[in-house]
């Protein structure tokens, strides 16, 4: 059966109480609290250095089974090594976060690349046979030159979800390239008709047999986390 996954960028934020955190809640037990409301967060933690053990390890214990961390990709292979000779990296990156894996915690792994990265067919193509088929990957192209039929085919062939990323400068469109997938909505603000038009859809896209990963915005106010609450409870 089809399921979703849904939740924020990013748990740690103490302007979310007492909306989503009470008042009193410690911060070391935001992530805990997080998880008897929401089934998976998306970790930008893992972008900007590589996660210790103890770390992960103490994050799923934090969190009930069935919880899921979906991470985005270190910066080192999307920002600096711009996805070439990648191979040392990935294989660090993809070691480093191996406790969630064995945990079975671990979501898929998103690689954002940078605007500035414009459309390489070669590129892809040798980036893409570097990843293991066990685990879910999503990309998210911000360069408009990615979204043609050449790279989601090229996608489909590795079961790679394309990222449809929502935000007020630029729209991916909704290309279905994978087993599932993988939803980042970007706006600060959505009405309650276009909540209403997101559920719709998640109910198609679980009824069409994909699994669903889905998340809102993190911010200083803790609307997104009520958004993801509210579409949970609405499916």
């Amino acid at each position: 059966m089809a399921k979703l996954y849904t939740g924020t960028s990013g748990f740690a934020y103490a302007s979310w109480r007492p909306r989503f955190y009470p008042e009193k809640l410690p911060e070391k037990k935001f992530l805990g609290h997080y998880a008897s409301r929401l089934n998976c967060v998306e970790i930008n933690y893992t972008f900007r250095r590589l996660p210790a053990a103890t770390t992960l390890e103490n994050w799923v214990k934090s969190t009930p089974p069935g919880f899921c961390f979906a991470c985005k990709a270190n910066q080192r292979i999307t920002h600096i090594l711009r996805l070439k000779h990648v191979d040392t990296s990935l294989e660090l990156f993809l070691r480093m976060i191996d406790p969630l894996r064995s945990a079975r915690r671990l979501g898929p792994i998103l690689f954002q690349l940078p605007p500035t990265v414009k459309y390489d067919s070669a590129l892809l193509n040798d980036f893409l046979v570097l990843l293991p088929p066990d685990i879910r990957f999503s990309m998210e192209f911000r360069n408009t030159s990615w979204l043609q039929d050449a790279v989601y085919d090229a996608l489909r062939r590795r079961n790679v979800s394309l990222c449809v990323a929502e935000s007020d400068k630029l729209e991916i469109p909704e290309v279905i390239t994978a087993d599932f997938v993988y939803y980042r909505l970007r706006k600060a603000e959505y009405t309650e008709q276009e909540r209403e038009s997101i559920a719709e859809r998640a109910k198609e896209l679980l009824g069409q047999g994909k699994d669903l990963y889905l998340f809102f915005k993190h911010e200083e106010t803790p609307e997104g986390a009520l958004y993801a609450e509210e579409l949970a409870a609405a499916l």
